[in-house]
């Protein structure tokens, strides 16, 4: 099992309890203060970055995860830009997240929206390679849903993945990626579990360094990439690395909110 998808898989058990370490007792935050993961409470919204001052380290609800003391950090910072606070990610050859535990929710009606952007392209990306799958900019969703019925490798995996993070990964994940060369609404199966699934939402660098807004139908989007209906969302976070591709990036990340529209 590669790195990256070592990484991946610990990101998604860090989305289901909100932060993230690598001791099944004990866990660790950007600063080195441990914590205990089943002490954080699961929150019933995102909380928003423009809401904070700048300063250094993760915004207030977010949690630091990483995959092993090894492995060279992303950099979070919360900046001013333009008269509002962003979160401002930097990666050289780092791979770290942040990540936020939910109250479950029904992904029906509910629409992701959020605008980001990167700073500095990584030209020798390519998300459909394994050993290039790097990305300035990456959201993960993710859902509960019965893994009794998935296949037995999908099974192995799941406890692969409670081995390494000491934490249980979700049913499925989406992540929402700004990809260097695969065009937008492709999804990109991951090499070594049919569980996560990538959808591009930005593509290239043309946009390089402009504000890029999203808004996206999360039933839509999970039906796109796994063909079925959705289970509930039990968290989100977020992802900037470059230790595949042994490069350096820099973006930003505006507010990421989630949405009910009403029935018609």
């Amino acid at each position: 099992m590669s790195a990256k998808t070592t990484l991946l898989l610990s990101a998604c058990a860090s989305v289901l309890l909100g932060c993230a370490g690598f001791t099944e007792n004990s866990l660790e935050n950007e600063s080195g203060q441990a914590f205990n993961a089943d002490q954080l409470p699961a929150r019933e919204e995102l909380p928003k970055f423009s809401a904070e001052k700048p300063r250094n380290g993760a915004p207030e609800g977010w949690h630091f995860y990483r995959i092993a003391p090894f492995k060279k950090n992303t950099v979070y910072r919360l900046e001013n830009y333009q008269g509002r606070t962003v979160l401002a990610a930097n990666s050289k050859t780092s791979a770290s997240g942040l990540a936020v535990k939910l109250i479950p929710r029904s992904a029906q009606n509910l629409w992701l929206q959020w605008e980001w952007k990167a700073v500095r392209e990584i030209p020798q990306v390519d998300n459909a390679q394994s050993q290039s799958d790097d990305a300035p900019l990456r959201i993960l969703v993710a859902y509960d849903g019965n893994k009794s019925k998935l296949p037995l490798k999908e099974k192995l995996t799941f406890e692969m993945a409670h081995l390494i993070s000491g934490q249980e990964m979700p049913y499925a994940t989406v992540m929402y990626i700004w990809s260097g060369k695969n065009p937008v609404n492709t999804v990109l199966n991951n090499a070594h579990t049919s569980r996560v699934k990538m959808i591009v939402v930005d593509s290239g660098w043309d946009d390089i360094g402009q504000w890029r807004k999203h808004k996206r139908n999360l039933t839509a989007d999970y039906k796109l990439a796994y063909g079925e209906n959705p289970g509930n969302i039990v968290g989100i976070a977020l992802l900037t690395d470059t230790d595949n591709t042994k490069s350096e990036t820099r973006a930003l990340y505006g507010d990421i909110e989630l949405i009910r529209k009403p029935t018609k």
